[in-house]
């Protein structure tokens, strides 16, 4: 008797910390650039079709988009904060045109527009 109870306390109390341990990271963690650059990958990847190597090459330049526009927002002067958002997405724009073939291209495009 006494090891049954001894276990069933165990047992709860691992089963509230993984709980709480799991919560947290789930919180922590959606927040991230590489988290929120996976996320628009896979509406790409749905949307375009894109193959292992676009995959991976706009993985990239999606994280870099995401920490170039997080280290904008940081900056105190707008002026500043919007010229630096604009290069991100310019520099972002560039690679999906080296990156994407015509077609998907112009299918991406058309979707930003809608």
């Amino acid at each position: 008797m006494k090891y049954k109870f001894t276990f069933v306390n165990i047992a709860f109390i691992m089963l509230f910390s993984l709980s709480t341990l799991s919560a947290q990271n789930l919180t922590q963690n959606q927040d991230r650039p590489e988290v929120v650059a996976n996320n628009e990958l896979q509406i790409l990847t749905n949307d375009l079709g894109l193959n292992s190597n676009q995959k991976r090459t706009l993985f990239r330049a999606l994280v870099t988009r995401e920490v170039s526009i997080r280290k904008s927002n940081l900056d105190e002067n707008k002026a500043t904060m919007v010229n630096d958002q604009k290069k991100a997405n310019n520099t972002f724009n560039s690679q999906m045109i080296k990156t994407l073939t015509p077609e998907q291209y112009e299918d991406w495009k058309n979707e930003l527009k809608n």
